[in-house]
């Protein structure tokens, strides 16, 4: 029975198809921590994260038909899961659409080994302190991989404002990266 062995995901895909509980539940063990992560982007907090989980891996079960095995079943549950996050924050958040056309096109530079001396914690520190737009539309664009004009589409916001959000995001990443590398060698900034 396939409760003792693991099965290969084609077949736990084609089970979910038809319905199977158990099957849905193996399918969410393999990868709801992965898809967590993708959450936590765009949630304030860990229990939120949690929500967005959830009610993205609903959506899952419940499109799981329209899936035809073109490309990756892991990116086709990520795609979900962003999509389901930005749905689920707009809609307990009051977006705020933060535009700051002033300073958008001034990026101070960043010292490549301050850059590397970071831990991914601290960036994701950094990153979670930026507004909710400037947030999502960083993470969109350079962790998930979507294009200005996706991004728009998604957030119902212009490619300018897009990428207005994404350079202002880039900007205030590069100030805290220095500042956060000022402090740990000692330096006055």
């Amino acid at each position: 029975m396939f409760l003792e062995s693991k099965p290969h995901i084609n077949e736990l895909i084609e089970r979910c198809k038809a319905g199977q509980r158990k099957a849905q539940e193996l399918l969410y063990k393999q990868f709801a921590a992965k898809m967590l992560g993708v959450c936590m982007r765009y949630a304030t907090d860990k229990m939120e994260a949690e929500d967005m989980l959830q009610n993205g891996f609903i959506k899952v079960f419940q499109k799981i038909a329209d899936y035809r095995g073109e490309g990756s079943f892991e990116g086709w549950v990520r795609r979900i899961m962003v999509h389901s996050s930005i749905e689920y924050y707009r809609r307990h958040h009051k977006m705020m659409q933060m535009v700051d056309m002033e300073g958008a096109g001034h990026e101070p530079s960043v010292n490549a080994a301050a850059a590397s001396s970071l831990e991914a914690k601290d960036l994701l520190i950094i990153i979670k302190a930026l507004s909710p737009g400037y947030r999502m539309v960083f993470n969109l664009y350079a962790i998930d991989g979507y294009s200005h004009k996706e991004i728009a589409e998604i957030m119902c916001i212009s490619e300018g404002a897009s990428k207005s959000q994404l350079s202002r995001a880039r900007a205030i990443l590069k100030e805290q990266v220095l500042k956060m590398d000022n402090k740990r060698y000692g330096y006055a900034g």
